[in-house]
């Protein structure tokens, strides 16, 4: 199964690169796909790239629910209420 996960913008970096916040795990990942995204937005990311830009509504009912199924989020995935800020 695929799945793309609701990640906060944290820092813009070079190369369209960007550092997000994952569930509390900061990771960097590639903005090619949306070259609008900004600081402060709401992407999916799959694979290492985010791949749309989503309303942070959408994104705090998405980890909600990822939430409720920590096999989705993995062992080292924190479940805090922190990342939907």
């Amino acid at each position: 199964m695929c799945l793309a996960i609701p990640a906060k913008i944290i820092e813009m970096k070079d190369d369209h690169l960007a550092t997000v916040d994952i569930l509390g795990v900061m990771r960097d990942i590639a903005l090619d796909l949306t070259p609008q995204a900004g600081v402060g937005d709401f992407v999916l990311v799959h694979a290492g790239f985010s791949i749309e830009v989503v309303d942070p509504d959408y994104a705090k009912e998405t980890i909600d629910l990822i939430t409720q199924f920590p096999e989705l989020a993995g062992d080292e995935m924190p479940l805090g209420e922190e990342t939907a800020r």
